[in-house]
């Protein structure tokens, strides 16, 4: 799969592209959905698949006073649509000036000049252009004018919706805020992930007995609530190693700082400045300041003893 971080990367021999639009954080059920019917029209056709992403998410721009969370990295993105036979990735780096771009202009300089789309796949509910004001009524006519048709995937419910709310980002982030992140997975396919580099800590888990990966996640993505979950220390080779994770500011010591920590079972290695990912599967408890060290011990070792049990019914 090609990536692109700019209209001007691509080949001005390209040909004709089936194209999906939206920012795909997360890369979740709804979201393969697209992906697929981009890839289906474009073997339909003859053209090739194209998805456009941005980076950074258009709401950070726009409206940052909400401080938006996100699911996936722009790497992880592409981690997660390589396998689903799209032929090129474009990031479009989300800027003032792209967001005061009209539908139309959009439509004629990302569509239309840089990769002559003639099929264009988007969500039911796609807005685009200055002020949100383009939707799939106005990018149809843009089609009729431009020569190319449009697929409006109707959106999701999935199991993670049991109100009946469709499989969103924004249902996701709420699940993953609450710590659900069992129902996470069920909509994303996989088990939510952060990653970043192995930072030194306290050195207070192996002291305990159970030394910890303090894993330095960027705050710009989002969070399992506080608690103790079990999941997966993935590598920067694909190792996976069962985990039994800690998200919290260690109550028992009176922490004031948030850490992510992962404590691989039944291995003891070296894994400063080693970037891995942490993969949650289901949440154990909630963070709990403990009377003495011993009631923590006793209790992270319940917890060991819960992760591999959960983790053993769900490999990796």
């Amino acid at each position: 799969m090609l990536i692109w971080r700019s209209p001007a990367d691509v080949p001005p021999d390209w040909g004709r592209s089936a194209v999906a639009i939206g920012v795909f954080d997360g890369m979740h059920a709804g979201h393969r959905a697209v992906v697929g019917r981009t890839r289906d029209a474009a073997a339909r056709t003859g053209a090739r698949s194209v998805v456009i992403s941005f980076d950074p998410h258009p709401v950070t721009v726009v409206r940052p006073e909400v401080g938006l969370l996100m699911l996936t990295s722009v790497a992880h993105r592409a981690e997660l649509l390589e396998p689903l036979g799209v032929d090129a990735l474009l990031v479009l780096h989300f800027t003032r000036a792209l967001s005061q771009l009209s539908p139309e202009q959009f439509v004629e300089q990302i569509l239309v000049d840089a990769l002559h789309a003639s099929t264009v796949v988007v969500g039911a509910n796609f807005r685009f252009g200055h002020k949100a004001a383009g939707d799939v009524a106005l990018l149809r006519r843009e089609g009729e004018r431009h020569d190319f048709t449009v697929d409006a995937v109707e959106l999701l419910v999935g199991p993670a919706a049991g109100d009946g709310q469709p499989v969103s980002s924004t249902l996701l982030r709420g699940l993953i805020a609450d710590g659900d992140v069992a129902a996470a997975a069920e909509a994303l396919g996989r088990p939510h992930q952060v990653d970043g580099p192995v930072v030194r800590g306290e050195g207070r888990g192996r002291g305990l007995g159970f030394p910890t990966a303090n894993v330095d996640a960027s705050p710009a993505m989002a969070i399992p609530a506080d608690g103790v979950y079990a999941g997966w220390l993935v590598r920067a080779d694909g190792t996976r190693l069962p985990a039994a994770i800690s998200i919290g500011t260690n109550p028992t010591f009176d922490g004031t700082q948030r850490t992510v920590e992962a404590y691989a079972l039944d291995v003891d290695i070296d894994l400063y400045d080693e970037t891995v990912a942490i993969e949650f599967v289901e949440r154990l408890r909630g963070m709990v300041r403990f009377a003495s060290v011993d009631e923590l011990i006793e209790q992270m070792t319940q917890d060991v003893v819960d992760s591999r049990r959960i983790l053993t019914a769900a490999p990796a």
